[in-house]
């Protein structure tokens, strides 16, 4: 049972560049990459570099299937009889976005889901779907909250395992000793935050960023919203937030169109009655400001970061590859060339789009040398700024296109990972041909085009920076070379 991980998904806020707002489309982490590899071989679809030999990778066709359930509730579903299992996944309209005045409501309703049912607790419902072979997880991001069932399909396991998670998603008791125990988990948390000057530095940068739009706040809440947060609220807020109109329901799996229909039903129904929530009110672009939060450290984090686009924006194709050059990938983007191998200064630099409902941020963010802080933090806006005087080079351009349509197999490769995809397509109202219109977007671009993109949503001089280590006397950078004299500090400080 995925548990573990509900208080990292709300904290990670603006310190890692994509999917930290909501999911992210065509994203990947290590793990998920290495499940789906394992899938493909175990039915004999792998391909190999050689065999690929500049021909495009061969993929899953995905034939979306989607109605509306009595309730409302959206429904997106793939027949896949690879696997006698199925993935389940629930994406509500119930993120931080809409604590309102409690920052910290909707993580903590949603921490709470699994906590306890009629006649069975927390201990009871984690023997429940271990006991059928089943795993159920929740998380809580700025946009989005979501619960998800993985079972087996045949209908002994089915049955009782959608019944236990209709219970726990549609009908929580909201035990007040889970409360108190999750409440101190948080406020321990926050104290933790205090020697991360990562999170200190993200914490000021969203605040700076977002002022009192609704994005603002942290996702976990604050040592004071937390503990004055009762039963009642999270009651209110599940019967508002959970209901039926305001959830996607995405099915990928081992299952028949009318046995699917039959579960979305079911699920739907067990949910609170009522329609969608209102949509996230527009972010305006802040003032460009800088700050500092002294923290004692060998090393300085810098982060930078501007409004970027929402989901919706037709221009995400062209600046999804261009950060890819700028940034957003390993070795060989521009910030990590300039930035680690011509001249050792940090050990990993990465930038990044965060697209949701509204506005979300696009940042720059590494940890270098507090001695050289200054001077990597100008070498950084300078790299930006010849960017969007430029643009990519061909060959740039021709090698993040080949990149991305090489991983790009991967983001459908197992259920869950399609099941992922179609939660954001359902959430963020995309076309069900999405996967296939952005591939065919991003391989269509020409160099003036994503130039043209980066240049119109970016500007050094909108810019929002927040440093955050000692103060200490700045020495020179050292000029560029294939063989840098010093290498990086190492891994980041956290």
């Amino acid at each position: 049972m995925s548990k573990g991980s509900r208080f990292t998904l709300p904290g990670l806020a603006l310190v890692v560049a994509v999917g930290s707002f909501g999911l992210p489309l065509l994203g990947l982490s290590n793990a998920q990459a290495g499940q789906a590899l394992e899938e493909a071989k175990s039915s004999h679809k792998l391909q190999s570099l050689a065999e690929l030999n500049d021909k495009a990778p061969a993929r899953r066709s995905l034939d979306v299937q989607t109605w509306n359930t009595a309730e409302g509730a959206r429904v997106l579903f793939v027949e896949a009889h690879e696997l006698p299992m199925f993935d389940l996944r629930l994406t509500f309209a119930a993120g931080s976005s809409q604590d309102g005045n409690t920052p910290g409501l909707a993580t903590l309703t949603n921490a709470m889901l699994n906590e306890g049912v009629a006649g069975k607790d927390v201990g009871a419902i984690a023997r429940g779907f271990e006991g059928l072979g089943a795993d159920f997880g929740n998380g809580s991001y700025k946009d989005m909250a979501i619960a998800s069932l993985r079972s087996l399909s045949a209908t002994d396991k089915r049955e009782p395992a959608l019944k236990l998670f209709a219970q726990v998603v549609g009908k929580p008791t909201f035990p007040s000793d889970s409360l108190a125990r999750i409440k101190n988990q948080l406020l321990a948390g926050f104290e933790f935050q205090k020697q991360n000057p990562g999170k200190l530095a993200s914490l000021d940068l969203s605040q700076r960023l977002y002022g009192d739009h609704p994005y603002g706040h942290p996702s976990e809440g604050t040592a004071k919203s937390i503990p004055p947060i009762t039963v009642a609220q999270l009651r209110a807020f599940h019967a508002k937030a959970y209901a039926a109109g305001n959830v996607v329901i995405t099915l990928v799996g081992d299952l028949s169109r009318s046995e699917a229909e039959a579960l979305t039903a079911q699920v739907s129904a067990s949910l609170p009655k009522g329609p969608a929530l209102p949509k996230i009110a527009l972010a305006k672009d802040p003032q460009p400001s800088s700050g500092h939060i002294e923290f004692p450290s060998k090393q300085t984090t810098i982060l930078l970061a501007q409004m970027g686009i929402d989901r919706a924006d037709p221009d995400y194709a062209a600046l999804s590859l261009g950060n890819q050059i700028l940034g957003g990938g390993g070795f060989g983007t521009r910030l990590m060339s300039e930035v680690r191998e011509k001249r050792g200064l940090t050990y990993g630099i990465y930038s990044g789009f965060s697209p949701m409902q509204a506005r979300g941020p696009f940042m720059i963010n590494l940890q270098t040398r507090a001695e050289m802080s200054e001077g990597t933090q100008k070498l950084v806006e300078d790299v930006l700024a010849e960017y969007l005087k430029s643009g990519p080079t061909q060959k740039e351009l021709d090698d993040a296109k080949r990149e991305m349509a090489g991983s790009f197999p991967l983001s459908t490769a197992s259920n869950s990972d399609i099941v992922g995809q179609l939660g954001a397509m359902g959430f963020y109202n995309l076309p069900l041909n999405y996967l296939e219109d952005f591939m065919q977007q991003t391989q269509a671009l020409t160099v003036e085009q994503v130039k043209a993109a980066m240049d119109k949503h970016l500007s050094v001089d909108k810019m929002i920076v927040v440093t955050a280590g000692p103060t200490v006397p700045q020495k020179p950078l050292p000029p560029p070379t294939d063989k840098p004299a010093e290498q990086p500090l190492g891994v980041p400080e956290h």
